[in-house]
């Protein structure tokens, strides 16, 4: 087997926070082009009425999307908002992921066995309550990555900047603009992320398909971001769109979806699917295998710490 071995201890809550926040922040390094060019999809025809034609989309498809971001505002534009992104992963993915087992266990009574509905609730809890503690982090990244890296029109010049000028401009609730979108879409995020990685890679190891190790790991990711991407595009756009939106530019989430199915119907909540495929699948294997490894890691160090000879 590649990788570390399963140790016989089951790793602490501590662990899996810190495992789960760390590997988040190696997935995103990845993957953020990938997130940059979804944002930048997404927001594509927002302000345009209603004729419109390919001809004047700017962006076109993933690739091209990527292409035209460095040519035009250049390569380090792929990363705009990478600092809030780093800090919404170390805030969000150690809540969201590394307390699922947990709150898991807490729904089932400490049970040994989890059935649908107790993973359910888990992934519907920790994807609330990161939304709770990370919400501002998420706020800044998204207008960071929507706003154009070239000319004068910048609405922020750095990351400490958005936050000072979204609280002055806007108050302490343009930091938590969104969240009822978030709550909804992390909600569903987290019950097609985690519970479909578990179902997986549960299924695949209750059959001896595999055994629990790296490829056991890589199929089940991939599977859960794919799956993770059909569930939440819808809600991911509207997300997107609310909270990159101007000061009274939508009364509210609700405002804004009616206004994307009027102005560009149904397929534009399917904007940015396969940059949110890519990224999610992508996202979803970095991060879960590292987390493994790490939470394997970690456990490893600790109990040769705890037995010296």
């Amino acid at each position: 087997m590649v990788g570390f071995k399963a140790t016989d201890v089951p790793p602490t809550a501590t662990v899996k926070f810190l495992g789960a926040g760390t590997a988040a922040c190696i997935a995103d390094l990845i993957t953020f082009p990938l997130d940059t060019a979804k944002v930048r999809l997404q927001i594509q025809g927002e302000n345009q009425g209603l004729v419109r034609t390919a001809a004047n989309a700017q962006y076109r498809g993933v690739l091209g999307t990527i292409l035209t971001m460095v040519r035009t505002e250049g390569p380090r534009s792929l990363y705009n908002g990478l600092v809030a992104g780093l800090q919404r992963q170390m805030s969000f993915a150690s809540v969201r992921i590394g307390l699922y087992d947990s709150v898991k266990q807490f729904y089932t009574k400490g049970s040994g066995h989890a059935g649908i509905g107790s993973r359910l609730l888990a992934g519907s809890t920790t994807g609330a309550l990161a939304v709770a503690v990370a919400q501002p982090t998420d706020v800044v990244k998204v207008r960071f990555q929507a706003q154009v890296r070239a000319g004068s029109g910048r609405r922020y010049q750095s990351t400490v900047e958005a936050y000072k000028t979204i609280a002055r401009e806007e108050g302490i609730r343009g930091l938590w603009k969104g969240t009822s979108p978030n709550v909804a879409r992390n909600a569903i995020v987290n019950c097609a992320e985690l519970v479909t990685y578990d179902l997986i890679k549960d299924t695949l190891l209750k059959a001896n398909l595999m055994t629990d190790d790296l490829p056991c790991h890589f199929t089940s990711a991939f599977g859960a971001g794919f799956c993770t991407t059909v569930i939440a595009s819808p809600v991911d756009v509207v997300k997107t769109r609310y909270m990159n939106s101007a000061l009274g530019q939508y009364r509210s989430a609700g405002h804004c979806a009616l206004t994307m199915l009027r102005k560009e119907g149904l397929q534009a909540f399917y904007k940015g699917f396969m940059p949110s495929f890519l990224r999610l699948g992508s996202w979803n294997v970095v991060m879960f295998v590292t987390y493994e490894q790490l939470k394997r890691a970690l456990m490893a160090a600790y109990g040769s710490r705890e037995a010296p000879f």
